[in-house]
């Protein structure tokens, strides 16, 4: 018995593939026929947004495409973004004037201006000292800026001295003044640097003698207290 043939077991090259086609469609029925709809068709009433619908270049989303008018732009992905023209560059009222370090006026008590008072402490060889002394003496607690670079350099003085003389105990010893000699000139430059930094108006602090700096600033009463 042959096997039962489907629809789709059919070979366009075969020669009798019409006939066999129509014996397929024949065993299955072919195409149903279209049946009759029953019941009167109802009208669909406008809806509220019809105006949006109507205007094409509105964002509704029941807009119609089929009748576009001709005149209406064409949509772009791409929309440039908008921006206003930049306001003409007006130069402030009152112009930037940098810090051009401490100021000249007369530091009370010692009558000196304020950026001498704060230098002349760290001049080398030991001359600072006596400024650094009389400013702690005489400057009132009230000027804390000239006062702390008075302590800090009498603290660095100090320190130079200390080293200076264990480096002479040394060098008595090995007969040798080399590294005495290396760390005079290194103390020397770092009092000018210091010295140009707080003429500057550059903040300047030094960490190592910051606990020596404080006992001397604030064991050193000024005359005048105010």
């Amino acid at each position: 018995m042959a096997p039962k043939k489907s629809k789709y077991d059919t070979n366009p090259l075969d020669p009798d593939f019409v006939r066999n086609t129509e014996e397929v469609w024949g065993e299955t029925g072919g195409v149903s026929e279209t049946q009759e709809v029953k019941g009167a068709t109802r009208e669909i009433g406008s809806s509220a947004n019809e105006n949006a619908r109507s205007n094409v270049y509105s964002e509704a989303p029941t807009r119609r495409y089929d009748n576009v008018p001709l005149d209406s732009p064409y949509p772009s992905v791409f929309v440039p973004p908008t921006y206003s023209t930049p306001a003409p560059y007006q130069p402030a009222s009152t112009p930037y004037r940098p810090d051009r370090g401490p100021r000249s006026r007369s530091v009370p008590g010692i009558g000196l201006p304020e950026k001498w008072a704060v230098m002349l402490p760290y001049a080398p060889s030991f001359i600072g000292i006596v400024p650094a002394l009389l400013e702690l003496f005489l400057v009132p607690r009230s000027e804390g800026k000239v006062r702390f670079h008075a302590a800090q350099a009498l603290a660095l003085h100090t320190a130079i001295l200390v080293i200076q003389t264990l480096f002479a105990v040394v060098g008595s010893i090995t007969s040798s003044s080399i590294g005495g000699n290396l760390f005079k000139a290194f103390a020397t430059v770092f009092l000018i640097i210091s010295m140009i930094r707080v003429w500057k108006g550059e903040p300047h602090h030094i960490a190592p003698i910051a606990e020596p700096t404080q006992w001397f600033n604030q064991h050193i009463e000024p005359r005048k207290k105010s």
